[in-house]
Formats: structure tokens, sequence, C-alpha cells
């Protein structure tokens, strides 16, 4: 998705400069798609843990075979990392994520610390997907279909967020880079996805090819 950019300003505020920036419809959808996306992962999983709560025999929809098993994932010690179910993390976050895309829908703007704020909290996200990842594929060996939806999400999310930023000077960066990211934004994020999903098919190549 490239042109997701949109109008930027300065004001002067007590004598400094204070740049805030909207920006255009397709990022504003971009930002609701893909909230969305990470919203019904973390509902759906929600509810099957509420499930599984009530019913330790109850199988998720998702649990297909032995690697993709949604509810092997669910059981896990690494599904409630902060001593609650992780998609209840994931309803708040990706809940803001759709609100600043409908925000942006209607013609909104922010200043720079938002935008950084917003960045850091997609940081924060492909961090936390990260080690999820890991954790995954190398300790609890299985797969969930709708975590990793939440995986693909988080990711584009945060490289769209870095690309916004250092396109309009929010982030520090030379000028090749501000022209890759408004030509390109589309290919950090696809290069991620590709070494994850190399990840996943290499992990169970047996399983796979079998």
């Amino acid at each position: 998705m490239t042109g997701t950019g949109g109008d930027s300003r300065a004001e002067d505020a007590g004598g400094s400069r204070a740049r805030i920036a909207g920006s255009r419809r397709a990022y504003a959808l971009f930002l609701v798609l893909t909230g969305a996306a990470g919203l019904l992962a973390s509902w759906v999983i929600t509810i099957d843990e509420f499930k599984l709560l009530q019913e330790p025999g109850f199988t998720p929809g998702c649990s297909l075979n032995p690697v993709v098993s949604c509810g092997s994932v669910m059981k896990s010690d690494q599904a409630s990392a902060f001593g609650f179910p992780n998609p209840m993390l994931g309803l708040v976050a990706y809940g803001v994520v759709v609100c600043v895309g409908m925000s942006l829908s209607a013609r909104a703007a922010f200043p720079r610390w938002y935008w950084l704020t917003f960045t850091a909290g997609c940081l924060f996200g492909v961090g936390f997907v990260s080690w999820l990842q890991f954790e995954s594929l190398y300790r609890i060996n299985a797969l969930c279909l709708w975590c990793c939806l939440a995986w693909v999400a988080t990711i584009l999310l945060f490289w769209y967020a870095v690309s916004f930023d250092v396109r309009h000077g929010f982030l520090p960066a030379p000028a090749g880079l501000r022209t890759f990211f408004d030509e390109f934004t589309w290919v950090p994020p696809l290069l991620h996805l590709g070494v994850v999903g190399m990840l996943v098919l290499t992990r169970w190549w047996d399983f796979w090819t079998g």
C-alpha cells in the first residue's frame, strides 16, 4: 500500500514548532481493517478460552490436526503471559487501532507525540508477537489460526506505523529512506511475513509434505 500518507502541517506554539498530521482515507481504512482483524481474532480466542475454563474437554473449532491445534496453544502458560489471557490485551489494543482509524477517516489530525506513542505501542505488539511466534513454533509445538491472524495484523500495523512516522518526519531518517517508505512501504512487512512463513514451513516440513 503506497500513498497512505496524508496532510501534515506545522504550527507555532509558545515559540516552538509542533508538527501535526492527519492521513488520507487509505491509511485510515487500513487501520480500521487491520484493527478489526486483530479484534476478531482476539474475540474468538477469548470466547474459546472461556469455554475451555467451563469445559476442560472442549475442542476449539480451529483445532484441525496435531500442528494446527488452537487448544494446545490456549492451554499453554504462554497464553497468559501477563497473568490473564493474552487476547484480552488484544481486545483493548486492536480496539484502539480501530478508533484511531475511525478518527482519521473523520479528518482528525494528531501531534508528533501521539504518532510516536502509537508506533511505540505497535513496537511492543510486534515484539510480543515475535516472542509468541517463537514459543508457538519451538516450545508449544502447535499453531493457532486465530493467533496467526493477529500476528499478520500486528506486523502490518507496525511497519505501516513506522513508514508513516518516517515519511512525516516524526522519526529521523535520511531522505533515501523516506523515499523508500513512500514508494515501497509494502516491502518490509512482506519480507517480515515471508520470514515467519518460512519458519512455519520449515518447522513442520515433514508434516506439510508428508
